[in-house]
This record gives structure tokens, C-alpha cells and sequence, in this order.
């Protein structure tokens, strides 16, 4: 089966600067994906790329249900974008209708009870609604639009946890009842991380890591012990370069390692009598983000 989304070379250049850089990915039907990275990482323009808002560099290639891009299968995709605008007298039951004259599986129902959960007003202005209404209303009209390539760039600026707890319980009774594929934007990366099937990790325009969710914590990981077991093990293992963070209190020491745990970094733990483990989805996309500059933290009694 063709993939839903491929993208080969996939740049974009702006005065000068590279927001995408040579991105080659391949996304598969049926799944939510997760699209991680440090502000500035490329993750807007990746999105507003596969949707034909961003026009990448002229060496870029993107295919959408298998093939180029077109107005017929852009139809069959929507992006939620933070800061969605509205014209100026469109109440949020006209913008509803607007996505009903849009998309063909459009499911009304949906959107309503979305809205409702949300307490959203139907009658009041769009454009008028506080920051969290106008992202509670993005995401009814992206999930109600039921199109089988939806992408959401931080689909919940402005919602409080009470909020977002909603939309991670309806998205996936959603998308239980009515699979499709799913590119979620976010910075709240540990809470949304039960949601996902895979994560796209992007740092600096490039694509760090892609693949499983439950994989992606293993590329990077913890050691903690005693000063001078720590510094064997990055000596044994050759990653003195790839510590990213580090804590010192009296005589012990831990660090994070942008750097995969492998069964060698296990076996070499035990032997220095030193705990390693895998860190949080959050830690990991930090670690690789932050591989080119190291934090020190001392502490403990003078």
C-alpha cells in the first residue's frame, strides 16, 4: 500500500535560512503521528508544505494519497493552524456550515457535541472568541471534517487541562470509530504522548528521529552514579560529546546522553555499578534538540 503522505528532498528557504532541510519521510494510513521540536525547528512549514500553503524549494518533492499534489486530494486534507482566522462577521455556526460545504464526510453531529463539550457559543463571533474558544473550535471543525490526512499545528492554544483532557478523549473515540491519519504539532509532548503511534522529531529542519513512539525514548537516556563511575562509562562508550545535560551534588553524578540505549550501555552500567535508563518523550525531543549545548548543574554541602 502506496503511503499517505511521501516527501523527498523536502526543503524550504527563507532569506537565506533553511526552515526545512532535505526532509524524506513516508507516512502510513491509519495512524496519529506526533511532530515534536523546539520552536523554530520547521514544524509549521513542514505542515503548511503537505498542504500547499508553504511553496517548498524547487528540488522538494511531495506526494499526498500517491500522488503529486492537486486540488482534488488537497480535498481530502485539512490543517487546523494556530491563530486561525475568520472573516470578520462569520458567527461559529456559519463557519460550521462553511466546513459542511467543504468536506464531504463532514459530520455536523460531531462538531456540535464538540462544541458543547467546549462551551462554545454557536452565535457568537469568531473572529470574537478567546484564545482557547478559537482553538476548541479548530479542533471541532478539524475532527468533524472527518479528512483522512488531518493535521493540527498545537491544536489547543489556550485550553486549559480540563479542556485538553476533552480533546484527547474525543480524538480517540474518533479516530477508533473512524481511523484516518493524524499529524499532531505540540509542545505538551508527555501528555499527548499516549495518544500517539509514531513520532516525527524535527530539530533545525531536519528529521532527527522517526518512527514508533515507544522507540523514540530509547535514542536518548539517563546515567546516574557515582562521580567517577559516570566518567568511565562516557569514556567506555565514547559519548563525552554526547551529554547534553548534567547534575552534579557531592559525589554523585548524572547526565543525559542524546545518544540510543543499546544493550552494550546497559551491560556497561552494571558492570560500573551505575543506573541507566531511557528518559521521558519530553527529555528525548530536549536531549536532541540540545546536543550542541551542555548544561552543568552543581549542588551540595560546601
Amino acid at each position: 500500500m502506496s503511503p499517505i503522505v511521501r516527501t523527498e528532498n523536502l526543503s524550504k528557504t527563507f532569506r537565506g535560512t533553511k526552515a526545512l532541510d532535505g526532509i524524506s519521510l513516508e507516512l502510513e494510513e491509519g495512524l496519529i503521528y506526533g511532530l515534536v521540536g523546539r520552536n523554530g525547528a520547521g514544524k509549521t512549514t513542514l505542515l503548511t508544505s503537505l498542504t500547499g500553503q508553504t511553496l517548498p524549494d524547487a528540488a522538494s518533492t511531495i506526494e499526498l494519497f500517491g500522488e503529486a499534489p492537486s486540488r482534488a486530494n488537497l480535498a481530502r486534507t485539512h490543517l487546523a493552524r494556530t491563530g486561525q482566522t475568520y472573516p470578520d462577521d462569520a458567527s461559529v455556526h456559519q463557519v460550521l456550515r462553511m466546513g459542511r460545504i467543504a468536506y464531504r464526510n463532514w459530520d455536523q453531529s460531531l462538531a456540535l457535541s464538540l462544541l458543547m463539550d467546549f462551551r462554545v457559543p454557536l452565535t457568537a463571533r469568531a473572529r470574537r472568541l478567546s484564545d482557547g474558544q478559537k482553538s476548541a473550535l479548530g479542533i471541532a471543525v478539524a475532527l468533524a471534517s472527518r479528512a483522512e490526512l488531518t493535521l493540527m499545528d498545537e491544536p489547543y492554544t489556550g485550553l486549559d487541562p480540563v479542556a485538553r483532557g476533552i480533546f484527547y478523549d474525543r480524538i480517540l473515540q474518533d479516530f477508533s470509530a473512524n481511523p484516518r491519519t493524524f499529524v499532531i504539532s505540540t509542545h505538551l509532548i508527555d501528555e499527548i504522548a499516549p495518544l500517539l503511534n509514531r513520532v516525527i522529531l524535527l530539530d533545525e529542519g531536519r528529521v532527527v528521529f522517526t518512527g514508533d513512539a515507544e522507540d523514540a525514548v530509547y535514542t536518548a537516556h539517563e546515567i546516574a552514579g557515582s562521580q567517577d563511575a559516570v566518567s568511565v562509562y562516557l569514556a567506555k562508550a565514547s559519548l563525552e560529546g554526547a551529554v547534553v545535560r548534567e547534575r552534579s551534588i557531592g559525589a554523585l553524578r548524572s547526565a543525559v546522553l542524546a545518544a540510543p540505549l543499546t544493550d552494550e550501555c546497559h551491560h556497561l552500567a552494571a558492570e560500573l555499578g551505575v543506573n541507566v535508563q531511557p528518559v521521558a518523550l519530553q527529555d528525548t525531543v530536549a536531549a536532541h534538540s540540545g546536543a550542541a549545548s551542555t548544561h552543568r548543574t552543581t549542588g551540595g554541602a560546601q
